[in-house]
């Protein structure tokens, strides 16, 4: 279903050398994907990389050539590894200053003497790009071709994504049905490929967990752009299901 036309696809791209270390644990992967889901835009690839230009650079330039649109999060800061605009104007052979705008969206926050060389490498900005309005901290994101730099703190990522997502083109909407098995993963295994395979436009997902009363069960989670596609192979799940009881 990846390759459906409707589809409109996503990849993150989480920058910081913290989220590696474990020393920050991520909270906008999880985030965006569900934000974007909800607008018809299918998150296909996620990526951490460290505060490396070449990295960032080399992923940005993959990321960008294989999906609708990038969204990255992370170092946009005013710090010497905040490196995230200058990687990311590399990647598109561009120059990157401070931008007047960015500049002046720094002021409605800071006073002009505390607007320091570090503070102001916040206002740095790649050439052609545009920008996205901050309304925590001020200091903006941007959007260069289908690349969306956003920042890491998740009130800030959370403010710039509702920004810039009425700007986005989107496609059909991911529906999706959830089935309790009451039974175990590996006793419908067998029975569910044979159900996955007879529809080949949905995508039938199986989700093992522990009950209340520390049984093993699963979900199945059908998901389609068709209503009636999903609602077939839901029926056929549910059939599935009921003939293993019976069996």
């Amino acid at each position: 279903m990846r390759n459906n036309a409707d589809a409109v696809t996503a990849a993150v791209l989480v920058i910081g050398d913290e989220i590696l270390s474990g020393r920050t644990k991520d909270k906008n992967i999880g985030y965006i994907a569900e934000y974007l889901t909800g607008i018809g835009i299918d998150v296909s690839e996620v990526r951490v990389v460290p505060d490396i230009e070449e990295e960032i650079v080399a992923a940005v330039n993959a990321l960008r050539a294989r999906y609708t649109y990038v969204f990255t999060t992370g170092g946009i800061g005013p710090t010497h590894d905040d490196i995230t605009a200058d990687s990311v104007a590399k990647a598109f052979g561009v120059p990157i200053d401070v931008d007047p705008r960015a500049r002046a969206m720094l002021l409605e926050y800071i006073a002009e003497k505390d607007l320091n060389e570090a503070r102001l490498r916040m206002a740095r900005i790649p050439e052609g790009a545009d920008l996205i309005v901050n309304k925590v901290s001020k200091a903006p994101g941007f959007r260069i071709g289908n690349v969306i730099v956003m920042a890491g703190v998740p009130t800030i990522m959370q403010a710039m994504l509702d920004e810039v997502a009425p700007t986005l083109g989107t496609g059909r909407k991911m529906l999706s049905e959830t089935v309790r098995a009451d039974a175990r993963e590996g006793d419908i295994g067998g029975p569910l490929a044979r159900v996955a395979a007879a529809h080949p436009d949905t995508s039938i997902g199986s989700y093992p967990f522990l009950s209340d009363e520390g049984r093993p069960n699963t979900n199945l989670v059908v998901r389609s752009r068709d209503p009636q596609k999903l609602a077939a192979a839901v029926a056929d799940v549910r059939a599935m299901l009921a003939e293993l009881v019976r069996g």
